[in-house]
C-alpha cells in the first residue's frame, strides 16, 4: 500500500471451505448455590456413618456415602436435576416425550489430599452423569472431560499451545466451586485430578437414565419351564 501498511487480504469466496461440526461432546453447567445447604446437610450425615463403619483408607483417602437421591429431603435438588437432564436429551435431539428421567446412582464423594479419580465412563443404562460441588478448597482437584474418540486419541498429533482449546484438545480441565452444577453425557471420560489440598473436597455425584413415563401394567402369566 502506498502509505506503507499492510491489510489482509480476503480469501476468494472459491477458495473458503466450509465447515462442519458433528457429533459434538457437550457438557453443561450452572451455578445453583440455593442447594447447597440442604444438600451439606444429608451428605454430612451420610459421611458421618460411614466414617464410623471404616476408617479412611491412606492409599485411597475418599469417603463415599450411599445413595442420597431416597431422602426426602433431597427431593428438590434431586428434581432440579432431574428435569433438567430431561430437558438436556431432548435438546440434543432424543425422543423424550414417553421416557422419564429417574436416578441410577446420587452420592456424595470427600476426597482428602492426594486422592483422585481415574478415567471412567459410566455404564448400567446411564444416559447423563454429573457432579455438584459442596466444598471446594484451594489446591482442590480439577474435573478433567477427555476425548471419546479413541481413534482421535490414537492418532493425534503434538499440539501447538495445551493452554489454549482447540479441535486438537484430548481434555477439557474445569475449576470446581461450591453450587456448580455439571451435566454431561455418560460416555463421556472423565477424571479428577490429584487432590492437593489438606482440607478435603466434597461432591455430589450422580448417574441418570430413561424409562417409559407410564409403565404398561401386564398380567402375569405363569413362569416358564426351564428345560
Amino acid at each position: 500500500m502506498p502509505d506503507g501498511t499492510q491489510t489482509e487480504l480476503e480469501t476468494p469466496v472459491e477458495n473458503q471451505l466450509g465447515t462442519w461440526t458433528y457429533f459434538p461432546s457437550l457438557i453443561y453447567t450452572i451455578e445453583k448455590p440455593e442447594f447447597l445447604q440442604t444438600v451439606k446437610d444429608v451428605s454430612e450425615e451420610r459421611l458421618k456413618i460411614q466414617k464410623a463403619q471404616k476408617k479412611i483408607d491412606p492409599i485411597f483417602p475418599v469417603v463415599m456415602t450411599d445413595n442420597l437421591f431416597t431422602d426426602a429431603r433431597m427431593t428438590e435438588f434431586s428434581s432440579y436435576v432431574g428435569s433438567t437432564a430431561w430437558n438436556i436429551l431432548q435438546s440434543q435431539g432424543y425422543a423424550m416425550d414417553n421416557l422419564a428421567t429417574v436416578f441410577e446412582s446420587m452420592w456424595t464423594q470427600e476426597h482428602h489430599k492426594h486422592s483422585l479419580m481415574e478415567q471412567h465412563v459410566h455404564g448400567f443404562g446411564a444416559q447423563l452423569i454429573g457432579f455438584y460441588f459442596l466444598e471446594v478448597p484451594d489446591k482442590s482437584s480439577q474435573v478433567i472431560f477427555h476425548d471419546p474418540r479413541a481413534g482421535k486419541v490414537q492418532s493425534n498429533l503434538m499440539e501447538a499451545n495445551m493452554s489454549m482449546v482447540t479441535p486438537a484438545s484430548n481434555a477439557i480441565h474445569f475449576n470446581p466451586k461450591p453450587g456448580l452444577l455439571i451435566f454431561a453425557n455418560s460416555w463421556l471420560p472423565h477424571s479428577f485430578g490429584r487432590h492437593a489440598a489438606n482440607k478435603p473436597m466434597k461432591f455430589v455425584h450422580f448417574n441418570l437414565t430413561v424409562q417409559l413415563a407410564q409403565q404398561p401394567v401386564c398380567a402375569v402369566p405363569p413362569a416358564a419351564e426351564i428345560v
